[in-house]
């Protein structure tokens, strides 16, 4: 197979967590134009940095995994924005593997291209729109996030929507106003997840240890029923 070029900050050879219900390998590719301050891969959000691992390293261990793993999940940082995520997926499909993809859905465009190739996807609905701003730490809506995920759902694509619950920014009256929202798009699978501080912007982890430590009940602790 032709190489091409992907700046890969991380490889998992193996995973039963990124997908559900899958055992695949992960692909962690660098780069995202969001600053997510509750981001778990805060050290390759950069999109200057350089890759790690060589595409081509990635592609001998998928070849020594046939018939192992079910498939290989593309996450990141945010896959989508490098031009190379789409035929690295179909050097994957002609592998045999399934494809998941892990995104915020800031390149619409992108995932049109992806379309052909993708069999999941773990898409991440930031916010309500009046809080995509703090929640992303640059302008916008989310517009562009909704015009991805309404391009999966019609495509026919298995989606699970995710909301971290940010309690620095949202509360529960936002979750379930994004379940309503994306279940009005046809969204059949939507998760409420936990901040998690491991690999977290520094800043932000002394933030919210704050924020646990002055609310009496850990409002962070309790997710609404969704």
């Amino acid at each position: 197979m032709d190489s091409l070029r992907l700046d890969i900050a991380g490889f998992e050879p193996f995973s039963a967590c990124d997908w559900p219900g899958k055992l695949v390998a992960v692909v962690f590719l660098q780069g995202c134009p969001w600053r997510c301050g509750y981001c778990h891969n805060f050290d390759i959000i950069g999109p200057t940095k350089p890759g790690v691992v060589a595409w081509e390293r990635v592609l001998e261990v998928l070849e020594s995994r046939r018939g192992l793993l079910d498939g290989v999940v593309f996450s990141g940082g945010e896959p989508t924005r490098q031009l190379g995520v789409v035929e690295a997926a179909r050097q994957v499909r002609e592998l045999g593997f399934q494809v998941g993809l892990h995104t915020g859905g800031a390149y619409p465009r992108r995932i049109e291209k992806l379309l052909p190739y993708l069999d999941w996807v773990g898409f991440d609905v930031k916010a309500t729109p009046d809080k995509y701003a703090a929640v992303t730490g640059v302008p916008g809506d989310g517009s562009v996030a909704l015009e991805s995920l309404r391009t999966l759902v019609s495509a026919g694509i298995e989606v699970q929507v995710r909301t971290t619950l940010d309690p620095l920014v949202l509360d529960e009256d936002d979750i379930l106003e994004i379940r309503e929202q994306v279940y009005a798009l046809g969204v059949t699978d939507y998760v409420v997840q936990r901040v998690r501080t491991e690999g977290t912007n520094p800043e932000y982890g002394r933030a919210l240890e704050e924020y646990r430590s002055k609310a009496s009940h850990g409002a962070n602790d309790i997710l609404p029923l969704v």
